[in-house]
């Protein structure tokens, strides 16, 4: 009897267990959902200033799909867009003027590092770090400007 109680212990501990484990093997990125920029807290250097831009990060399992839309210094619009997992490969992006292909990388829950490349050529690395209350996402990013000197964006964007 004693060993029969053992057994279905464990099995009630394991049936329990499951469902948490299955939740811990999913990512979790505290980045998700839209985010639009607050020029006023942003510093622009590498590029110029966008005069709009709202981000959204939508995750399925271990994949992300990043979106853009703005309005670029020059009064077009923008678009870009890329769908990626954590796992550093590059993936096609669509609409980035000096980039077509970018790679991720999840440090923590509130930290992914991103790079862009033109074809195999690294444009531009960035940082992407969400606030500890979670309402702040700040992009730094790091590249060579126009001048072929070393430059930095952060953009500083608000959760919707």
């Amino acid at each position: 009897m004693q060993s029969h109680l053992r057994t279905l212990t464990l099995g009630t501990v394991l049936a329990i267990m499951a469902p948490g484990l299955s939740l811990t093997a999913q990512v979790t990125d505290r980045a998700i959902g839209s985010w639009s920029l607050d020029l006023a807290k942003s510093k622009y250097e590498l590029t110029a200033a966008p005069k709009s831009l709202t981000v959204t990060y939508t995750l399925a399992g271990k994949v992300l799909t990043v979106a853009t839309k703005g309005v670029d210094a020059q009064g077009n619009p923008t678009a870009t867009g890329y769908t990626s997992a954590y796992d550093g490969k590059d993936v096609p992006s669509t609409g980035g003027t000096n980039y077509d292909m970018v790679s991720m990388t999840q440090i923590n829950a509130s930290t992914v590092k991103i790079t862009r490349k033109k074809g195999t050529t690294t444009v531009a690395t960035l940082t992407r770090v969400v606030s500890a209350d979670g309402k702040v996402l700040t992009i730094t990013t790091v590249g060579t400007n126009a001048q072929g000197k070393t430059a930095k964006d952060i953009g500083v964007f608000e959760r919707q």
